[in-house]
């Protein structure tokens, strides 16, 4: 291993440029730290100063160079292929050419269940199977959003990566494979029990099918909410999510949140606040978000479901909180009729309209805009 490492300083001039994971970098220094398993090792940098250190073998450097040459040797002596499988190695600089015995046909189209995200890339499981990949990319991504690719080239390192072209993006729930979460009865609502406005005073139009259908059975949703400790209420993960958005640190409040569902897709009130961060400059990604966890949530309704989900059992919160941010970014979107759907439905879910639908409804329903809407 040290007489590897000793021809690498002596025949590789440093620093050089190279490709890891895809990424254009600088290896500034070879060395070998005792692990026989890792081998030897590169420290890299990157465009941006930072510097890392990675397995050398999974350094791809131009090729006909003597980076090449050595490590396509190295990899061989290891047991490992000349080249790593599937990548592209820079030619010099700026440009890039692939390596040769490396080039990828673009395969058949594939579909990927995003399950975590961190920075531009996304953990990835292939529908219908349990695989997994890191996926590459510099779309920002939502969690639990399903991805159609075309694969272009896979490697590892550590863990499956690829790289691939992006054809198209749908929220589907179901395909996730979640199990739903669980619905606890709470009794029986009644509208009787109901503030409809005082004596006298006429009814409004979305109340009066609540009132005819009368008592209902009321339930309250499962909250998924990792990292919760119930013996310390102070560590809340969405309060310290916020705490840090209010602190004006809006990255780590979002990378806060991306663990959450990270951890359980099931999270809706993660979804839910993920939104909230994006909802004023970026609807439509923030739409992403609220669907999310709205149909996660909807897993647990069955498609004749004429229960209630009140606002005063607290862990129905996430979920009416992703359905109405869902609704306000289809206003603001311009798409009036699914605004009015989702919240006619809030209404009939949760009576007590706490999150104030019924102010709302009628603009929609007269397609008046967002903008205008709120200058009322």
């Amino acid at each position: 291993m040290l007489l590897g490492l000793h021809v690498h300083e002596d025949d590789v001039a440093v620093p050089c440029d190279a490709l890891v994971v895809g990424t254009p970098i600088s290896v500034v220094k070879f060395d070998y730290d005792g692990n026989e398993r890792r081998g030897l090792t590169a420290t890299c940098r990157c465009p941006d100063g930072r510097e890392y250190v990675v397995a050398a073998s999974d350094v791809v450097f131009p090729a006909g160079t003597e980076g090449a040459r050595y490590v396509a040797s190295y990899r061989k002596w290891m047991g490992l292929a000349p080249f790593p499988p599937k990548t592209a190695a820079p030619t010099s600089g700026k440009t890039r050419r692939e390596t040769p015995g490396s080039v990828i046909h673009a395969k058949e189209l594939a579909e990927l269940a995003v399950l975590s995200v961190k920075g531009l890339t996304a953990r990835c499981r292939f529908l219908g199977n349990d695989r997994t990949v890191t996926l590459r990319s510099r779309r920002p991504w939502a969690p639990g959003e399903i991805v159609r690719i075309k694969l272009r080239r896979e490697w590892t390192l550590g863990d499956p990566h690829i790289s691939a072209e992006i054809t198209s993006t749908r929220i589907d729930a179901p395909a996730l494979g979640l199990t739903p979460l669980r619905l606890e009865e709470r009794g029986t609502w009644s509208p009787i029990q109901q503030y409809w406005g005082e004596e006298g005073e006429p009814i409004e139009r979305w109340a009066k099918p609540i009132i005819a259908r009368g008592p209902r059975q009321a339930f309250e949703m499962e909250q998924v909410l990792p990292g919760y400790d119930f013996a310390d209420p102070e560590c809340d993960p969405i309060g310290v999510s916020n705490d840090l958005k209010d602190c004006g640190e809006t990255v780590r409040a979002y990378e806060a949140l991306l663990g959450l569902c990270g951890s359980d897709l099931r999270c809706l009130d993660a979804h839910a606040h993920l939104g909230n961060l994006a909802f004023d400059l970026a609807p439509g990604d923030a739409i992403r978000h609220y669907e999310v966890g709205f149909r996660i949530g909807e897993l647990s309704l069955s498609d004749d479901f004429d229960g209630v989900l009140p606002w005063g059992h607290i862990d129905n919160r996430p979920f009416l909180r992703c359905m109405h941010g869902f609704g306000l970014c289809l206003w603001r979107l311009g798409q009036f009729a699914q605004a009015s759907q989702v919240f006619g439905r809030m209404l009939w879910l949760n009576p007590s309209d706490n999150q104030g639908i019924r102010f709302l409804i009628d603009d929609i329903r007269a397609k008046r805009t967002w903008e205008n809407g709120r200058d009322k």
